[in-house]
């Protein structure tokens, strides 16, 4: 055999399995075999009780061990971990996760590359398959006993897709990698240019504020929704009014995801409420789960812009006869949005849905943003110009925010006020690219800033022990040091609010790069005890590395951009 087809066939075999990796995660008759189809050559099939013997013993068929001795020993110790992994849910949970509008779109587009004997869309088959392996107990939800639920005697995959899937991911990672090395490049630059002066205060650290926390649960009338959420005010003698911050959290998120940094800003001096959207927060979602309500609908797209709307004007209004809320001033607001929470504030900010750029992403969507799913339900709404914009927002700090396909350059290009962008390297629910290092060069706001943890993930800033959480989230999920990336997200967000909310100038030396660096030197565990013994601070180096670029490099990173030569042009904007 000639290494030109030992490669190939090598190739195809690493797709199915890479293939299989990634579809189950994804979320009659048992199937027995796998059959690979890539017309013209000849089909390849191998039968699941040797992938079974595979996952559990290590042992490889003879047929393939040519083949197998080409793949290096740990990813094939990789492929059997993956092979063989519990998801603990139960079938009514997966019922209900597989039947949502979403979710459904996902199994339909896998569904055309794994299908049944009949050669017709697997999604149905895909869907019985994930299901009715939850309900094993004995074994559980499995990628095996997902296969051996499959309800056809073969499974069939249509390699030319799983090819073309497999060298899109390739690409896209790829891409992701050199625009982070670009970035991390353009970044150290400024460093230098911006050393951090270390005897400054420390905003890893609470500040001199106590506060007063207070629940409260107000009814939109013109709307018949409900807006709860946590009031945190700070307590103070002085006369003067303060700024308030919304904090707007993602899907099945609630209130408490980001509760540590609410009260990390109102220590200093900040009014900070933390409200839940009710038609997408984790008690929503639970009912749905449940089949006590419906899913969400993509209205949520308007309603959550309206809800922080309605808190600004309720709160106002409250303040006629209570005397506690006097001294909060509506007319200075700052943002804090997570995901979906961060499409909310960057809307209120001035970006506009692009309805025609929606149009042509998702009609059909084959991107492999997974963001771009939620991003398409925008197609369910009345193309309009809708008026979601509030000209009370001073400021918006965005959390891992989507964005590319529902505004595009167009319409956040609309923003006026100072933003922050805050992403994760290793984010795959809204890819750093796409959803954070292009938006940030095309706002058109001269106070503009953009900061990549590099090994961060879609929650590594959330606080998942307090929040009630309605999907599990493993550890890999989390990534590296997420206490950590709290850390950051308090200090950055501090100085950000302090400069442009607060209007207190000296703060602005804090958003730089050389401050980025500075706060990746010292240990979390230190800083999490409050104290602001720098010497102690710096005894352990972060694992979790910060880079931070502000407007001043917004054409250099653009040419960066541009200057990718990889095929993955079509997977972002």
């Amino acid at each position: 055999m000639s290494l030109s087809r030992a490669r190939f066939h090598w190739l195809k075999a690493l797709t199915i399995a890479t293939f299989i990796t990634i579809a189950i995660p994804m979320p009659g008759r048992a199937a027995d075999r796998i059959v690979g189809r890539f017309p013209p050559f000849k089909d390849i099939s191998i039968s699941v009780g040797d992938l079974e013997t595979f996952a559990k013993e290590g042992k490889i068929p003879a047929t393939y061990a040519e083949l197998a001795k080409q793949v290096p020993p740990e990813r094939l110790q990789q492929w059997r971990q993956v092979l063989t992994q519990r998801f603990d849910v139960s079938p009514a949970y997966v019922a209900q996760f597989t039947n949502s509008p979403l979710v459904e779109k996902l199994l339909d587009r896998v569904g055309e590359s794994i299908q049944p004997a009949s050669r017709q869309n697997g999604m149905k088959s895909l869907r019985t398959a994930l299901i009715s392996a939850a309900r094993d107990r004995k074994v559980g939800l499995t990628p095996i006993n997902f296969i051996r639920q499959f309800p056809s005697r073969q499974i069939n995959l249509d390699l030319a897709e799983v090819f073309t899937i497999y060298d899109n991911f390739t690409e896209l990672f790829k891409r992701r990698d050199n625009t982070i090395v670009a970035f991390d490049r353009i970044a150290n630059t400024q460093v230098t240019a911006n050393n951090s002066d270390t005897n400054r205060i420390d905003l890893r650290s609470r500040g001199s504020f106590r506060w007063q926390k207070r629940q409260f649960a107000w009814l939109d009338k013109s709307r018949q929704r409900m807006v709860p959420g946590d009031l945190y005010l700070p307590q103070t003698s002085s006369t003067a009014t303060m700024p308030i911050i919304v904090i707007s959290h993602g899907v099945a998120e609630d209130r408490t995801t980001y509760g540590y940094l609410a009260e990390h800003l109102a220590s200093y001096g900040f009014a900070v409420t933390s409200i839940e959207h009710v038609g997408g927060d984790a008690n929503r979602f639970r009912q749905y789960f449940s089949g006590l309500a419906p899913a969400p609908k993509a209205t949520e797209l308007l309603e959550r812009p309206r809800d922080v709307s309605f808190f600004l004007d309720e709160l106002q209004r409250q303040a006629q006869t209570d005397s506690t809320l006097r001294q909060v001033d509506v007319d200075r607001v700052g943002l804090v949005g997570h995901s979906l929470g961060g499409y909310t504030v960057l809307a209120l900010a001035g970006a506009q849905i692009d309805f025609e750029r929606v149009k042509q992403s998702c009609t059909p969507n084959r991107s492999l943003n997974l963001s771009v799913l939620l991003q398409c339900r925008a197609n369910e709404l009345s193309p309009q110009p809708y008026r979601l914009q509030d000209p009370r927002i001073k400021a918006v700090f965005a959390i891992s925010p989507l964005g590319s396909t529902l505004f595009g350059k167009q319409g956040m290009s609309q923003i006026r006020v100072p933003v922050f962008l805050l992403g994760g390297g290793e984010d795959i629910i809204t890819p750093v690219v796409p959803e954070q290092i292009y938006p940030f060069t095309w706002l058109q706001t001269p106070n503009k800033y953009l900061a990549i943890l590099d090994k961060g993930t879609h929650f590594s800033t959330q606080d998942i022990s307090k929040s009630d959480s309605v999907f599990p989230v493993s550890e890999s999920l989390i990534g590296a040091d997420p206490a950590q990336a709290q850390i950051y997200t308090k200090a950055l967000s501090t100085a950000f609010f302090q400069t442009h909310l607060a209007n207190l100038s000296q703060f602005q030396s804090y958003l730089n790069a050389g401050y980025a660096n500075f706060l990746t030197q010292p240990s979390f565990q230190s800083a999490n005890r409050g104290t602001n013994n720098l010497a102690a601070l710096r005894s352990k180096p972060a694992s979790l590395r910060l880079n931070l670029v502000d407007a001043t490099v917004s054409e250099s990173l653009s040419q960066a951009l541009q200057q990718d030569t990889s095929r993955a042009s079509k997977l972002v904007p």
